[in-house]
């Protein structure tokens, strides 16, 4: 089954339905240890910083905000290492092997959204805020109010991201090293609430440099590697896609009846073209307004620019960051067009349909193959690199929930602002505690379940209740408390509301109709993979499509019992109501549309008479801590 362009655009939520193929490959558990020992590694040096990071939190602007201590430098490495999670590394990768241009364009649009960060956002955020989103949107509305709906809102975004990231946590550990999924949910957890609750937002910081750094060496080693057997000549290594038998055969069945009357050559050209992922543009759009938009509402993200000094430095880790993101989406281009090259489509998604173990498998291809000790230390290396990933990512999303929890409800709205620096980062570190574990219940209560529409939910909300009330905030003298509460409760409900109507959602009708059409032609397709067998030539292709063609029979049927007589979605419904797979186009506009009439409809007197001094220090900084 195609993934939907949520779950493709954060790669790992396919994971779980390829674990048993890839189980069965020997060469992960023969070199269990050298994985292991490489995790181990990894988990010690980033707990060494924990520990240092621990003496230097104290207060709460340490927990939160690091003492504002992180230069614009350093910050940038720190917003690649918390925005390039493992569905970047592996899930673009992944796209781009499978469907050439389409996968590249998901890099493209992750990268255009810091541009609305950088020329929106950075700036007025690290002068008007102090901790979390809610300051900035507080700072001239009445506070508890808004404190409530934003920390809601920051919740909401971080809990359906963090979701995610843990299920995807626990069925990447459980494919990589074979630990059980409950086992490796509950070790990313702990993992995550040591760097949390003793090192706080420092060492988050530091772990997400690290993981960033470490990260991009990977990745451009094997560009290195990969291009260099080119001569680092861009056309020459096109030629090569376009040139390559494997390609042009997975091209010709992506295109189905269209591919008749094509040459070897038309078809591998068509790889570097659009359409073979996105076909619907109405849907194309909809997905680059929520990366673009979705991006500058990331609390996560926010949290990021008040651990800088000056908003000068705030810009200046934009601009890093953006140099560092859009260098490692350049790559992922020669990472999914090499694993296609050199690992081929249909490897690739014998392993995972959803193309994740494209990077992982071109590491261990580089290093000499699946027999090979480098080989095999290339994908421990890479698995690793994963884990980091993870692991640097949850926690940033755990600090984000936490602080809303502690900052926004706790000391904004219960007490009244009225808590002592002790109090404040006992709560921060309680609240911590809380999300984390929350996370690794939810992380194990949704083992096997499709979770793709939560990711396109984070970004949609984010996109729809966030961005629209934080710009009109710091850019509307008009807006007030009206505005932000109308604008994030229709803004999240529309985003929430249409993604669970949508085709994200599992259809069982149309699951069991896949399912069933499978199955129906396995035989036809059987006997004709057998006549094949006679021919030495193809013999070996042959009898790896029949291996193939077994597993996805088996899948087909175990589809089929598990929908049994179940007829309609987690909403009731036969087919989606909502045919666009991402809402942003639709909900976007409905947030602005609720923050502007909210305004007009609400009167708030201390809205207007707090403008000047917002503007002023929006823009120079002035009484910012």
């Amino acid at each position: 089954m195609k993934p939907s362009i949520p779950s493709a655009a954060l790669g790992l939520l396919g994971l779980s339905a390829s674990l048993p193929v890839w189980a069965q490959d020997a060469s992960v558990n023969t070199h269990k240890t050298l994985t292991l020992s490489l995790f181990a590694v990894i988990v010690g040096i980033t707990l060494m910083i924990t520990y240092w990071a621990a003496r230097r939190t104290h207060s709460t602007a340490e927990f939160y905000a690091a003492g504002r201590s992180i230069t614009g430098f350093q910050n940038g490495l720190a917003i690649a290492g918390d925005y390039l999670s493992a569905a970047s590394f592996l899930g673009i990768a992944g796209l781009i092997a499978l469907y050439g241009y389409d996968g590249f364009m998901y890099s493209v649009g992750f990268l255009m959204a810091y541009i609305t960060v950088l020329l929106l956002i950075a700036e007025p955020c690290r002068n008007t805020g102090k901790y979390t989103m809610a300051d900035i949107l507080a700072f001239r509305s009445e506070p508890k109010k808004v404190r409530t709906v934003a920390a809601l809102s920051t919740i909401i975004v971080s809990t359906f991201y963090l979701t995610a990231q843990m299920v995807g946590a626990g069925s990447l550990i459980k494919l990589l090293i074979g630990i059980p999924y409950e086992t490796s949910v509950i070790i990313v957890g702990i993992v995550m609430l040591a760097y949390v609750v003793f090192g706080g937002m420092l060492a988050t910081t530091w772990v997400q440099i690290i993981k960033a750094v470490i990260l991009i060496i990977a990745s451009f080693i094997l560009v290195l590697v990969v291009w260099g057997k080119y001569g680092f000549s861009l056309p020459g290594f096109l030629n090569a896609v376009v040139n390559d038998p494997n390609i042009q055969n997975h091209v010709a069945k992506l295109l189905g009846d269209k591919a008749a009357g094509m040459s070897p050559e038309e078809l591998g050209q068509r790889f570097l073209e659009p359409g073979l992922f996105l076909k619907n543009p109405i849907d194309q759009l909809s997905l680059g307004m929520a990366l673009v938009f979705g991006t500058a509402g990331l609390p996560h993200i926010l949290m990021r620019f008040y651990t800088v000094p000056t908003a000068r430095a705030a810009r200046t880790s934009v601009i890093w960051a953006m140099i560092l993101i859009g260098g490692f989406y350049v790559m992922t281009l020669f990472l999914g067009l090499g694993a296609a090259l050199n690992v081929g489509p249909a490897a690739i998604i014998g392993i995972d349909k959803g193309g994740n173990m494209a990077a992982p498998l071109l590491a261990q291809y580089v290093g000499g193959g699946p027999e090979s000790m480098l080989g095999n230390f290339f994908l421990a290396f890479v698995a690793a690199v994963a884990f980091a990933t993870i692991v640097a990512v949850v926690a940033g999303l755990v600090l984000a929930a936490a602080s809303a929890m502690a900052h926004d409800l706790y000391v904004g709205v219960i007490k009244g602002e009225h808590a002592s620096a002790k109090e404040q980062v006992r709560a921060a570190r309680v609240a911590t505690v809380l999300v984390g574990i929350l996370a690794i219940v939810i992380g194990i209560a949704a083992k096997g379940q499709n979770v793709a529409h939560l990711v396109g939910l984070a970004f949609a909300v984010a996109a729809s209740a966030n961005l629209p009330v934080l710009l009109l905030t710091l850019h509307w003298k008009r807006f007030n408390t009206g505005g932000v509460i109308a604008g994030m409760l229709v803004g999240a409900t529309a985003a929430i509301v249409l993604v669970l109507v949508s085709p994200n959602m599992t259809y069982p009708l149309k699951v069991k109709a896949d399912a069933e059409k499978v199955v129906a032609e396995a035989p036809a397709r059987r006997a004709a993979l057998q006549a094949q067998l006679a021919d030495p030539a193809a013999a070996a292709k042959a009898q790896a499509d029949l291996a193939r063609l077994d597993a996805d029979v088996k899948k087909a049927e175990e589809d089929i019992a598990k929908v049994g007589d179940k007829r309609s979605s987690l909403m009731g419904l036969e087919k989606p109501l909502f045919e666009l797979k991402n809402p942003g186009i639709v909900s976007i506009p409905l947030g602005f549309l609720a923050a502007f009439i909210g305004s007009l409809l609400y009167r708030d007197k201390r809205a207007e008479e707090m403008w000047d001094e917002l503007y002023v220090r929006q823009n120079t900084g002035i009484h910012a801590e």
